[in-house]
């Protein structure tokens, strides 16, 4: 196994009003402790994406890496920090995962793996388009990274512009294994349905 993942934590949280949504309660565990349970036996290693004072996480051992492209982009910046913090501990493969996405599938890494492709994304099925990509959840091959800065530094934002362009994968998961918490509403639902 070369994986390591990056739990991409740097957004800003505004439809929550604001903070480290990741922090947020979810029955008597954060978001983010249940997002490293589930991710940790996947890989080989954890790497954590924040912007601002990243001494707020010491108490998750984990390294941490900021956003290396100013004025928050987005996840795509969170994926390059994570692909760099990879290169430098010589994994050739980054898994992305989401800090406010607490139930995604134990084997993700598993299923997003054994394609050729140099990214690989999830998705879910979608009544009208077919499929809906889950692009904070990929494979990514680190050896992309200078591509992908390139692309940050010319204004790219949008993480299925860049992944299209690099030749991508769509593995199907259950509609379900994605649900992300981005408002007061989606917490008190996930309070009600997730395990």
């Amino acid at each position: 196994m070369t994986e390591c993942a990056v739990i991409l934590a740097g957004g800003q949280a505004n439809r929550m009003g604001g903070g480290d949504k990741g922090r947020l309660m979810l029955g008597n565990r954060s978001l983010i402790d249940r997002v490293i349970e589930r991710i940790t036996p996947q890989v080989e290693a954890v790497v954590l994406n924040a912007n601002g004072d990243l001494s707020r996480f010491d108490d998750l051992s984990l390294p941490v890496v900021a956003d290396s492209i100013q004025d928050f982009p987005g996840p795509l910046a969170g994926v390059l920090a994570g692909m760099d913090w990879a290169a430098e501990q010589g994994h050739e493969w980054l898994i992305s995962v989401a800090a406010d996405t607490p139930s995604f599938p134990r084997d993700l890494v598993q299923r997003l793996g054994g394609y050729d492709t140099p990214v690989v994304l999830a998705a879910t099925p979608h009544p009208e388009r077919g499929r809906l990509p889950q692009p904070t959840f990929g494979r990514w091959q680190v050896a992309l990274r200078e591509e992908l800065r390139a692309a940050l530094n010319d204004g790219v934002r949008k993480i299925r512009q860049w992944t299209q362009a690099q030749g991508e994968t769509l593995v199907i998961f259950n509609e379900d294994d994605f649900f992300n918490i981005n408002t007061p509403d989606d917490l008190a639902w996930a309070e009600q349905h997730l395990k």
